[in-house]
């Protein structure tokens, strides 16, 4: 008997909830940065996921989260809220693990939530920096197997 993971790679037709989920999320998470920066970005972003490695988590109630990777890069993991603490970045955390000797990334200080779950996840912070972009304050952060 086969059995079902609900993990798989993003189709075109994902794109709009992937999308919303991405913009919904991001002001969630970042209610430091304005919520303009975010929508100011969203068209550029639908553009990038359709060329990334994006893998969503999906069950009956339909897409609960995405990743998304650029070669060794994580461009982010991104669940709803309503899905959050139950799985599903960790999960797909681990699928991009699998394929992978060492996954870096940028997180912004303000956000610890995110900082703990990498950081419990083995990944090291290497750098601090600002984001041209925001003015926020980042880490790089890296896992290597």
């Amino acid at each position: 008997m086969q059995q079902f993971t609900p993990i798989r790679a993003m189709l075109p037709s994902d794109l709009e909830t992937v999308a919303d989920i991405w913009l919904t999320e991001n002001k969630n998470a970042h209610s430091f940065i304005p919520a303009a920066y975010w929508e100011r970005h969203l068209e550029p972003v639908k553009a990038a996921l359709l060329q990334a490695d994006v893998a969503v988590w999906e069950d009956r109630q339909g897409i609960g989260g995405f990743a998304g990777m650029q070669g060794d890069w994580l461009a982010g993991i991104f669940v709803r809220a309503s899905r959050q603490s139950c799985g599903i970045g960790k999960a797909l955390l681990n699928h991009f693990k699998a394929h992978r000797a060492q996954i870096s990334l940028a997180v912004y200080q303000k956000n610890m939530r995110a900082i703990r779950f990498y950081q419990r996840e083995d990944f090291a912070v290497l750098a601090k920096g600002v984001d041209a972009d925001t003015g926020e304050t980042e880490y790089t952060m890296r896992w290597q197997r």
